[in-house]
């Protein structure tokens, strides 16, 4: 298939290894940004081809991961209310919130069902003029241009009982709040694929610039993220530090001018609180004035909702690639997929719940060789 099984080629990625290892002789510590990237790099086994001088830090682009424990108590608060039906992806209904999540809301009788595009929710609202429709809206840019598109369409056919709660978040911010951390270890970053085919990746060069570090937009299969590593290592070693595009076949510099003129019209930038990270400023999009009837946090009250994270989860050092999920004592015991403590081991894009898949319980000799 076009654009797939080459780019899971063996030999191009044998050959992609070779050249890491005659180019790195320092170490090097890159990061990539998308949880889609880890779990293409763990599923894979991407670390084993190479060498011992590169390691790779696991970033905070899974959506799921980062929405914050307050937005899950306030999807499940909402959801609780009796003419509502909260729609969501299914990866966030066995997120936790601060007691239980809304998988365990709809067991106990909550209308909690998942769709696979909000405007299966604009639809249902229009079907159900009795009911109130939420739709749950998590996700970087990536996903933010369709739930948009939702309420421009429900502004746009007059649909007075469709809701968003909005929990959307931008990786730039995210990005530029690690590199900043007196703690920081990124020292390139395999940057957004999937975003940056919305928004572009000029925005990237200015980071890049500003903080002295390389950035390489990457793909999501082997190749991609091999080809990826190899520009930064390449760049590493010759002290360059500049943005530069490994996906070309699907990003341009500009992005989709399109889906950004709608994010413009519809959002707004904020602040924005993300799970395990903190609140970062001007890291999401609020709905704009001339959308806020559709605001779920205003037509139910939920604004004043706050939490306290467990202490016990280390999904926030995890999150800015200070640690690895076998450096927390729960991992595999206490906190398993089945049984979660934190996001980043419910979503099948978080770091947590990659190595778990792949049987990185017992990570010794990983341990070992990343220490």
């Amino acid at each position: 298939m076009k654009f797939v099984d080459e780019f899971r080629d063996l030999e191009i990625a044998q050959s992609l290894s070779s050249q890491i290892k005659q180019t790195a002789t320092k170490h090097w510590k890159i990061m990539e940004v998308c949880g889609g990237q880890t779990h293409t790099i763990l599923q894979y086994g991407l670390p084993d081809l190479l060498p011992p001088t590169i390691e790779l830090l696991h970033g905070p682009g899974c959506p799921v991961c980062v929405t914050p424990l307050e937005m899950i108590n306030k999807a499940i608060a909402i959801a609780t209310v009796a003419d509502v039906i909260m729609c969501s992806f299914g990866d966030m209904l066995r997120v936790p919130g601060s007691e239980g999540d809304l998988l365990q809301a709809r067991a106990h009788g909550a209308d909690v069902r998942i769709v696979y595009s909000p405007l299966d929710a604009l639809a249902l609202a229009r079907r159900n003029p009795d009911k109130r429709i939420v739709f749950f809206a998590v996700g970087f840019e990536t996903t933010a241009p369709a739930n948009a598109m939702s309420v421009y369409q429900a502004k746009k056919l007059g649909v007075e009982n469709f809701f968003l709660l909005c929990s959307h978040v931008t990786v730039p911010p995210v990005m530029v709040s690690i590199l900043q951390a007196a703690n920081n270890q990124v020292q390139a970053f395999l940057g957004p694929g999937h975003v940056c085919s919305v928004m572009g990746w000029s925005e990237y060069e200015h980071i890049s610039r500003h903080y002295q570090i390389p950035i390489v937009i990457s793909g999501f299969e082997p190749v991609d993220l091999l080809e990826g590593i190899l520009l930064c290592v390449r760049q590493l070693e010759a002290g360059q530090t500049h943005a530069e595009n490994q996906y070309a076949r699907a990003v341009s510099r500009q992005g989709n001018k399109v889906a950004q003129d709608i994010l413009m019209e519809v959002f707004d930038v904020s602040d924005r609180m993300w799970r395990g990270l903190g609140t970062i400023p001007k890291s999401g999009y609020k709905l704009s004035h001339a959308f806020r009837k559709f605001d779920a946090e205003r037509e139910f009250a939920v604004e004043a909702i706050s939490t306290q994270e467990s202490d016990q989860c280390i999904s926030g050092q995890i999150l800015r690639g200070l640690k690895k999920p076998f450096h927390c004592s729960a991992f595999g015991k206490e906190c398993s997929p089945e049984h979660p403590l934190g996001a980043t081991m419910v979503s099948s894009e978080g770091t947590c719940a990659t190595y778990y898949k792949f049987g990185k319980h017992d990570l010794s000799a990983v341990g070992a060789r990343q220490q």
